[in-house]
């Protein structure tokens, strides 16, 4: 099969809105998306970090940038404040250029995110 452009979905969550807290969530949830995923750095095409409205004390993305992501295109936006929902939550999507198909990508959530996509293949 061909290379296409697939994407990857991933998130966590933080206990207190620190940047170490931050980093050490963000670094784990990458570190399981290359590791369940085999990914190689020149897979990754661009990076989407979204927070919810909680996380004030560090954008996502230089957390990203921490695990070696500097040159790849980041971009960080802020979830919707939507009543009852999940709250001090990173979410993720990372696009990448693969031969893999769809149903053999791993999506990770971690920290009690799993609740947020139950409809995915662990």
């Amino acid at each position: 099969m061909p290379a296409a452009i697939r994407a990857l979905r991933g998130a966590t969550t933080i206990d207190e809105d620190t940047p170490e807290d931050i980093d050490e969530r963000v670094l784990a949830l990458f570190e399981a998306l290359f590791d369940r995923n085999d990914l190689q750095h020149d897979d990754l095409i661009s990076v989407i970090l979204t927070a919810t409205p909680d996380i004030h004390s560090q954008f996502p993305a230089t957390s990203a940038r921490k695990f070696g992501l500097g040159d790849v295109p980041l971009l960080c936006a802020q979830e919707l404040d939507i009543v009852g929902a999940m709250p001090r939550c990173i979410r993720v999507l990372v696009h990448l250029s693969t031969e893999r198909t769809r149903a053999e990508l791993h999506h990770v959530y971690l920290e009690g995110t799993q609740s947020l996509r139950d409809d995915l293949p662990a």
